[in-house]
């Protein structure tokens, strides 16, 4: 199998179907690793793909029926080809019933389980994961609403390996994982990022409380989807905060910085960019804990805006103290700030709940006011020490780390795009099943240990 994850280019389709065929047959056999492969795939709906067809008038396709059978059955064609364990979609025209009804059989018939997903408020589109009976048993499904301007939602499998994993068949670890499958919003206007970011944030608060209730030990995290958003922006930094990898540069041993190695995406304005991901996390994953991560993830934001107004550190906390004339930002000025920003104001601004919590975030002594020591600590340069060493020594939940436990996690063993093109940052013209590139990521179980808390 390590012939085929050398392949990159010709016959990309049937090599990484073989691969994946492969990867399931070494799950029967105990003398070799196995692996199961993950797609996610923006197939772009019908009612959304513009068509110029006379006297360059634009359509969409939904008004020409053969235009989107035949699409949608060449994406299938290429989905069963590849055969991946789990699949993603977004963009499934949901309101469609002979769209519904062609991937639920041919889906089906393959041997695959169906979950879907519409947008809330009759938008149309939506999401469907689809996963492998012959591989995994579900456990629970959730579905995530997150009730947003964009009305958008998320999918939460969770799902179990249902072949046993060779270097833990004489022990009880049993090998679980979390998956989730989404669709950001699309950042129109600057805005709508900050949406974007309470929508992660809504993902990974569900992720949370849901492993609270099932009082679920720690487990790999799947997150897949198109992120509306690059390497550059702040969902981007807010998940690799939280510890998530994103599992095609892991593979490809590209860094953050890599910004412009690879594209998944031209959009309806015909910008070329990264915004397809799964992204990984491992049960022993370095984690910030949750809240005074996304703190300092709108921070980013506030700290990106007040630059891009050209203000200094000295500048904005000038600016955040407004009319006090005194030394320090009250919560009023903090707050006139925000409104300034256009963070606050309006339906999809901040709340004010929390605008209170970033506020209770950058107050460290609680005296309701900050100094200028405070601002630099907080608010300018929030990744302080003492909050570092904090956080390395707790658990999500707040508690003290202690002791190790032995569990599954995942590495990633290799990850493709299609069309190659967009491996080298290109985008083909004659590709026409979407626009947005399809992204597999083989993964194969291996053991790890975890701190535990004290119970």
């Amino acid at each position: 199998m390590g012939k085929e994850r050398r392949i990159k280019t010709e016959g990309r389709i049937s090599k990484i179907g073989s691969y994946a065929i492969a990867s399931s047959m070494s799950m029967r056999d105990h003398h070799q690793q196995p692996c199961f492969t993950c797609t996610t795939f923006n197939i772009l709906a019908p009612i959304y793909k513009r068509l110029n067809v006379n006297n360059n008038q634009e359509f969409r396709e939904s008004q020409f029926r053969a235009y989107w059978l035949a699409r949608n059955h060449q994406i299938l064609d290429s989905l069963l080809r590849e055969r991946s364990s789990i699949i993603c979609l977004q963009e499934f025209w949901l309101d469609n019933e002979e769209m519904v009804n062609m991937y639920e059989k041919r889906l089906g018939d393959a041997g695959y389980t169906n979950f879907q997903l519409a947008r809330t408020n009759n938008r149309g589109d939506g999401l469907l994961i689809a996963v492998r009976k012959d591989l995994f048993k579900v456990i629970n499904y959730r579905e995530i609403l997150f009730n947003d301007l964009g009305d958008r939602v998320a999918q939460l499998l969770h799902i179990e390996l249902d072949y046993p994993f060779s270097q833990c068949r004489n022990n009880d670890t049993r090998q679980e994982f979390l998956i989730v499958n989404t669709h950001l919003l699309f950042p129109h206007d600057s805005t709508l990022c900050l949406v974007r970011l309470q929508q992660v944030y809504k993902i990974l608060q569900y992720i949370e409380s849901y492993q609270k209730e099932c009082k679920l030990n720690p487990v790999p995290i799947l997150l897949c989807g198109d992120w509306n958003g690059s390497k550059r922006g702040h969902v981007y930094k807010f998940l690799r905060s939280q510890g998530f990898v994103s599992s095609y540069d892991a593979a490809h041993q590209y860094n953050d910085a890599d910004a412009q190695k690879w594209v998944s995406h031209r959009n309806h304005r015909g910008n070329i960019c990264g915004v397809d991901f799964i992204w990984l996390l491992n049960p022993n994953g370095y984690r910030k804990l949750l809240k005074p991560s996304w703190s300092e993830a709108a921070f980013g934001m506030f700290k990106h805006l007040l630059r891009r107004a050209s203000l200094t550190e000295e500048d904005a906390f000038a600016f955040l103290k407004a009319d006090n004339e005194g030394d320090c930002i009250t919560y009023s000025g903090f707050c006139e700030a925000l409104r300034q920003l256009n963070l606050t104001g309006h339906r999809h601004g901040l709340s004010v709940e929390e605008t209170k919590d970033l506020w209770n975030q950058a107050d460290i002594d609680g005296s309701g006011l900050l100094d200028y020591k405070e601002f630099q600590k907080r608010i300018w340069n929030p990744a302080s020490p003492e909050l570092e060493n904090e956080i390395n020594n707790k658990h999500q939940d707040g508690s003290p780390k202690n002791g190790l436990e032995q569990t599954i996690g995942f590495s990633v063993e290799n990850a493709v795009l299609f069309p190659p093109e967009v491996e080298k940052g290109r985008w083909p013209e004659n590709y026409s099943l979407s626009d947005h590139a399809r992204l597999t990521v083989v993964f194969s179980p291996i053991r790890m240990s975890c701190s535990r808390a004290i119970s």
